[in-house]
């Protein structure tokens, strides 16, 4: 929703375990972004999905609205590429025209 992510479209990943609700879904983002929250490989920081909070009666939609939060606004204390967290933190101009150039490069157009 938010800029410069919303110039493109990321697809992600949402698999269900089959222990689930018992256990948490698992969330990869399959496109490439300019996130702190987001490893190279895609794996998210989700404190939501972690087996530490999951609790069961989390709805899947819960789980989308919460990624969709995430990924709109990087948070630097929610990270798990420290080096683009500490850019953010303290060059912040630099980190969204990267993140900028990085969604024109790699996400898809938006349907």
């Amino acid at each position: 929703n938010n800029p410069p992510y919303n110039a493109g479209a990321f697809r992600f990943e949402l698999t269900f375990s089959p222990h689930h609700p018992l256990s948490p879904p698992s969330i990869i983002l399959r496109t490439s972004i300019y996130h702190p929250g987001v490893d190279s490989e895609g794996h998210v920081c989700q404190p939501l999905t972690s087996v530490q909070n999951w609790v069961s009666s989390t709805r899947a939609i819960q789980v989308l609205q919460d990624l969709l939060l995430m990924l709109d606004n990087p948070d630097p204390q929610r990270a798990l590429r420290h080096n683009l967290a500490r850019e953010l933190q303290d060059q912040p101009e630099v980190f969204w025209c990267r993140a900028e150039e990085h969604t024109h490069l790699h996400a898809e157009p938006r349907p």
